[in-house]
């Protein structure tokens, strides 16, 4: 695979962002990948692209998106008045999985974490996930946290 860059999100990424989250066994359950896609996901992106604490991006290579990842910087009052940023969504295509694009993407927004003056890094990844906790362990995360979800 050619180089892979990394870049904002666009509207017309949003059909291969919705992919990518909908190709694991959670994501079947959650997603809902039609043609056309439901407006809440355009809808979703128009929010996320006009808040100037969220950064939307997608790896693309020869010409097409082959990750995506969502970096959200929390300003806060705890850790001394520190920023947090907090990284959701980090998917790889199935077919580009294992040739560094993930680990390209965390290392990104981690450096925009950092340039934004964030103290740490956080992120959430279902128990079910551990090839996905594999992954962040070998970039330096470590479990913190126990994790709680209330679903609407």
């Amino acid at each position: 695979m050619s180089s892979v860059s990394i870049r904002s999100a666009r509207r017309d990424d949003v059909p291969a962002i919705v992919a990518m989250l909908a190709d694991d066994h959670l994501g079947r359950a959650r997603e809902r990948v039609e043609d056309p896609l439901p407006a809440a996901y355009y809808d979703a992106f128009a929010r996320v692209e006009c808040d100037p604490n969220l950064a939307l991006v997608v790896a693309e290579a020869e010409g097409r998106v082959v990750g995506c990842l969502q970096l959200a910087i929390l300003p806060g009052i705890s850790s001394q008045g520190g920023s947090r940023g907090l990284l959701e969504d980090v998917r790889v295509a199935t077919d580009c999985r294992s040739r560094g694009i993930g680990e390209q993407l965390v290392q990104w927004a981690v450096a925009q974490a950092k340039a934004r003056g964030c103290n740490l890094v956080e992120l959430l990844t279902h128990e079910t996930r551990a090839d996905a906790q594999r992954f962040y362990k070998r970039l330096g995360f470590t479990a913190s946290h126990v994790g709680m979800t209330v679903r609407f």
